[in-house]
């Protein structure tokens, strides 16, 4: 518990940090934690695709799958993530 509220204890004369600040940490940590599963999720399927039977190299084929795999999962990511924001921002200005 020592080391969870140590990360909260620097900042302002009180001890504590101010709103502002703990958001921004908030926001990266989420962040992190939507790129960290981002990154299993494409991991998982493209294997699944391209690894027919697990060994202990790759061969030029599944190297290849995984890469165009790749490619195109993070391309449909970027795609649906571009216009995720784009609905966000046209709802938040009808707000």
């Amino acid at each position: 518990m020592d080391s969870f509220g140590s990360d909260f204890s620097s900042g302002s004369s009180s001890g504590k940090m101010d709103t502002g600040t703990i958001m921004e940490q908030v926001k990266v940590q989420i962040a992190v934690a939507n790129a960290q599963e981002l990154l299993q999720r494409m991991t998982d399927k493209c294997f699944k695709k391209c690894v027919g039977k697990p060994g202990s190299t790759l061969d030029n084929s599944e190297q290849k799958c995984i890469a165009m795999c790749m490619d195109r999962y993070m391309d449909a990511w970027n795609t649906v993530s571009r216009a995720y924001n784009s609905r966000l921002q046209r709802e938040r200005a009808r707000i």
